[in-house]
């Protein structure tokens, strides 16, 4: 069995990214115009992407925590 990537690999992987903001829109059902502040705010201030989300209020702690358990099975 294969190790999966870490949570840091994952963030720069882009095919991950774009499988990443597709699970955020299906599966969290957050709307683009949260997904799309958070990726503007990551432009001047790099870092993970959920952590961003979370910051803002645009998701809750147990989002956080779905999407940190669908990263570790990515």
């Amino acid at each position: 069995m294969a190790a999966s990537p870490s949570t840091k690999e994952a963030f720069t992987n882009s095919a991950t990214q774009k499988r990443l903001l597709t699970f955020l829109q299906e599966e969290l059902a957050l709307p683009s115009d949260s997904i799309g502040l958070a990726l503007r705010h990551l432009e001047q201030d790099p870092g993970p992407l959920p952590i961003v989300l979370w910051q803002y209020g645009l998701i809750t702690i147990d989002q956080l925590s779905q999407i940190y358990d669908w990263l570790e099975n990515v």
